[in-house]
């Protein structure tokens, strides 16, 4: 036993100190972007939040405020509409994958928020260094991997940290120090109580976020849930599927062209139709599709990305969360790409309203309706409890990763074990570093002087 440990001991000390430096960044740059939305939804408050002019004043029409966002800019094609449930709300048009506009639905005011932004460059480089070590081009995949590595490396020592910390007998004296800060210590025995203090109530939360992340820096690990749930893993691309992806998106939906000259209906009669079928919403999506608002036969470009207007996490993880996947390199919604009719105009595609409710489990599931443009017809409803296992399970792993499974409570606790775990990098390089270098020696006790 005293054999196993030692192993044991010497595997952690060794693990620490060769992904020591690629954990600390991921730490640090995890505790940041733990609050990620909270910090962009902040630092555009003045473009995001209205101030309604009376308790019951009305509001302009999605019509009327998309015709303003475009007579602002011609070239606009917005991709979605996202509007919340709160008077207080400024109306969300997502154009392109970091650009939008926010219109007062009471006055038509278009504002974009300001660029640039300090706050969206310095989480752009968190985030490129937290996937990727800021490597990009050829190195991209270099550094992924790195990343993907480190991840395991710290899963492994937040596990064998917990079997170290075990203590041998079990006593509130001899626990004290493994459990708790002791005030008076210094030197080597402070690090060895912070590291044994924060590696206590931290690792069970550092081995939820490492799990977590394997899906997303592993084919395998995405794979792994298609087995655990009894399914058979998709293809490599097929679906839009990237390493740990959410999954294939839904089958395609045949839609039967109308005659030459029909228009489609207007965004407020999709919203209409949400609003009916879900009266407690907390947030509606409208996405624009192949055939414009009033059928102009234009196709909006891509969805907002991580950070635009009415968007909650990134497009390779739309699917997973129950909403469709927001790329223009992606099918449509509906899951079907707008197809050629023979006639030199683009085919038709459903539109897609994602729903989410204010009372809904879990918290960051959404419900998508799929729409007929021109009748207004229900063709599809997809919520979280249609979800296959797998997509249910990839859905968990990716916000629990960031703590928004939990809400406010769950990314609190990810962003402090993040912050502990660079601690824990600080005092298991010192430990080490007194180990090898500071390891007290032995003195000999000094000869007895003679009388003189």
């Amino acid at each position: 036993m005293k054999l196993f440990r030692q192993i044991i001991f010497w595997a952690h000390l060794v693990t620490g100190l060769a992904a020591g430096l690629v954990i600390a960044i991921l730490c640090f740059t995890g505790a940041a972007l733990a609050f990620e939305q909270e910090l962009v939804a902040w630092t555009e408050r003045d473009v995001r939040r209205v101030v309604p002019p009376a308790p019951d004043a009305s509001r302009l029409s999605l019509e009327e405020m998309l015709q303003r966002v475009r007579a602002l800019n011609p070239e606009a094609r917005p991709s979605s509409i996202s509007l919340a449930n709160d008077p207080k709300a400024a109306m969300a048009f997502s154009v392109g994958r970091e650009a939008g506009f926010y219109v007062n639905p009471y006055t038509g005011e278009v504002r974009r928020p300001p660029s640039p932004n300090k706050v969206h460059e310095f989480l752009d480089v968190l985030e490129s260094w937290h996937r990727t070590l800021a490597r990009s081009g050829d190195q991209r995949a270099a550094g992924k991997l790195a990343t993907g590595i480190s991840n395991l490396a710290f899963f492994g020592l937040a596990v064998s940290g917990l079997y170290l910390w075990w203590p041998r007998k079990w006593g509130w004296r001899s626990l004290r120090p493994s459990v708790w800060f002791m005030q008076n210590y210094k030197g080597k025995a402070r690090d060895l109580n912070w590291h044994n203090t924060l590696g206590f109530w931290s690792a069970p939360v550092l081995i939820v976020l490492t799990l977590t992340a394997v899906p997303m820096s592993f084919r395998w690990g995405g794979n792994l849930i298609y087995q655990i749930a009894g399914e058979t893993p998709p293809e490599p691309g097929a679906g839009g599927q990237g390493p740990g992806g959410g999954g294939m998106l839904s089958p395609q939906i045949e839609l039967s062209q109308p005659p030459p000259g029909t228009r489609s209906l207007s965004p407020d009669a999709f919203l209409a139709i949400a609003q009916k079928e879900f009266p407690q919403w907390g947030q509606i999506t409208v996405r624009l599709t192949a055939v414009g608002p009033r059928g102009d036969g234009q196709r909006g470009g891509s969805a907002a990305g991580a950070r635009g207007p009415g968007t909650a996490s990134t497009a390779p993880d739309a699917a997973a969360a129950g909403r469709p996947a927001a790329s223009s390199t992606e099918p449509d919604a509906g899951g079907q790409r707008p197809r050629g009719t023979g006639e030199g105009r683009p085919a038709a595609s459903p539109v897609t309203v994602t729903i989410k409710e204010s009372s809904q489990w879990p918290r960051t599931a959404n419900t998508s309706l799929t729409l007929n443009p021109f009748t207004g017809d229900i063709l599809k409803r997809e919520g979280y409890g249609d979800l296959p296992t797998s997509r249910k399970i990839r859905s968990w792993t990716r916000f629990l990763h960031t703590g928004q499974a939990l809400g406010w409570v769950g990314q609190l606790v990810a962003g402090l074990a993040c912050l502990a775990a660079c601690v824990l990098v600080y005092t298991g390089f010192a430990l080490a570093w007194r180990r090898f270098l500071f390891k007290r020696r032995t003195s000999k006790p000094a000869a007895a002087q003679p009388a003189a």
